[in-house]
């Protein structure tokens, strides 16, 4: 019960009780507020006090190495090359006699240096001392416990590839590039990726697997090693100094690149991840990934007696050598995905460059064709979409939406135009006839001829996919596109005429 007799104390400022509850409420904000500013940006209360009291000591002098916030080179020393990069190739005695021919599509004498660590001897041919790096025998590793029930010994032997190779004193040395010896590389690429970084600091870079599971049992944070890792001078001194004490530490692990990985780890060092080195932990067809590979420098390519040829009608190492054209040609911008729309037959065409050209009967958007079709499975036989460890799109069964696929059949330079010519011929495979009318039929185009400029300064650019255009051609069954640097305003987008570059 409320008591009539109470009244309220008279106020001198005849303000109003919710008036002085305001101004109170503001007071004490804007004191809290002034308050805690000062704890957290000021450590003494004047503020112009800061530049000269809160730096009681004068720092040491910065060298050029710690000056270098960004990943470029100091000013003194020259860019990366082909001569500053050793390659350390692990190799077994038992599959030296098929795998030695996938390293010789890479090797450049006389330009490429590095050694193949073997368990033990082989027969050496004649032709082989010419096309493949020296060989070697890695040194006894009995001495270190190895307890994994599923694993080999001699992931042990392979992880000790970096201090071994160190141990030989070799001079002019920026990068240990560590890989397999199924294991294919694109040099150029590769000097591409490392001369972002400065050597003289600590760096392990190399990707993770394209399946999901692989990453978890063994590590998100691991280079993997069938897919190549590139260690930095520095850090693989410093990885030799401790790497036997470190082994010793970890005898439960797997393979060779998750020890590696560990002993990096207690140098503190995380892995620098760039997407061209491809461990390739995948069966079937390669095809979906390599038609809409990352923007980034195609670096490696790894398990290759392991996943089809990446060229129709031809054997894996065939396969590898007729990339070789395009790479001699434009290297920086082999497999690299360009996508446009014959918008007057309502078609989405997809550039690989340097490798396949697909045409889609309809319309499909720029994010829908960069995600790869699923033309593979993981590791473990699934097809299962959340097996992998990026985003997929299914293959279409619907033949109305089938792509009609293309692959390279030559490549040439035109000196007088300053531009590749690329010719792509029709994949002859059986395809049912299409009965709904989504655009025109592409079956009667059975090649595409694509003409581009060389960049060989693509990526020094920030990244973004060149653009196509649909070229206007009297050819008979011929598709004739331009790639090349998109011009200012240009989008990728659908356009009802088509219009000459």
């Amino acid at each position: 019960m409320k008591d009539s007799s109470f009244s309220s104390p008279s106020c001198s400022s005849n303000l109003s009780l919710p008036k002085i509850i305001l101004f109170l409420f503001i007071s004490i904000t804007l004191f809290y507020s002034i308050y805690t500013t000062n704890i957290i940006c000021f450590p003494h209360q004047n503020p112009e006090s800061l530049t000269t009291q809160t730096h009681l000591k004068t720092p040491p002098p910065i060298s050029p190495v710690s000056k270098n916030l960004q990943t470029h080179l100091p000013k003194n020393e020259s860019k990366t090359s082909l001569e500053h990069i050793v390659f350390g190739i692990a190799a077994s005695a038992k599959l030296w006699k098929q795998r030695k021919n996938y390293i010789k599509v890479w090797w450049r004498k006389n330009e490429t240096r590095g050694f193949v660590w073997l368990d033990k001897k082989v027969q050496v041919r004649n032709d082989d001392v010419s096309s493949l790096p020296e060989l070697r025998i890695s040194a006894n590793v009995s001495r270190f416990n190895y307890t994994h029930k599923y694993g080999h010994r001699s992931a042990i032997r392979i992880s000790r590839i970096i201090s071994e190779t160190i141990g030989l004193g070799l001079e002019n040395v920026r990068w240990l590039v560590m890989g397999d010896d199924d294991t294919f590389f694109v040099v150029d690429n590769l000097i591409r990726v490392l001369e972002k970084y400065d050597h003289n600091q600590f760096y392990y870079i190399g990707s993770n697997s394209e399946t999901h599971l692989q990453n978890i049992m063994f590590s998100y944070n691991m280079g993997y090693g069938g897919g190549g890792f590139a260690i930095s001078y520095g850090l693989a001194k410093a990885l030799t100094g401790i790497q036997d004490r470190c082994i010793q530490k970890y005898p439960g692990l797997y393979g060779s690149d998750d020890r590696i990985q560990a002993c990096v780890a207690e140098l503190g060092v995380p892995l620098t991840k760039e997407l061209g080195f491809h461990q390739f932990d995948i069966l079937g067809n390669p095809y979906g990934i390599l038609a809409a590979h990352p923007v980034t420098p195609l670096v490696s390519l790894h398990h290759l007696d392991i996943i089809h040829p990446i060229f129709p009608n031809a054997n894996r190492v065939q396969s590898l050598q007729r990339l070789k054209v395009p790479i001699r040609l434009d290297s920086a911008s082999l497999m690299q995905q360009s996508i446009c729309y014959d918008g007057s037959r309502g078609w989405t065409v997809s550039v690989s460059w340097g490798y396949a050209v697909q045409i889609i009967r309809g319309i499909v958007s720029p994010r829908e064709m960069e995600r790869p079709s699923r033309t593979f499975r993981s590791w473990y036989q699934e097809a299962d979409p959340t097996g992998f460890a990026f985003n997929t799109r299914s293959f279409e069964k619907d033949t109305c939406w089938e792509p009609f696929v293309y692959f390279l059949s030559n490549a040439i330079y035109d000196d007088l135009r300053n531009w590749t010519a690329s010719e792509y011929v029709l994949d002859r495979v059986s395809r049912r006839t299409c009965s709904s009318k989504k655009g025109a039929d592409p079956s009667e185009i059975h090649r595409v001829e694509v003409y581009k400029t060389p960049d060989p300064f693509l990526w020094d650019k920030a990244p973004r996919r060149n653009c196509c255009r649909i070229n206007p051609t009297k050819k008979k069954g011929t598709l004739v596109i331009h790639v090349g640097e998109c011009r200012e305003g240009e989008i990728i987008e659908v356009h009802s005429e088509n219009k000459n570059s």
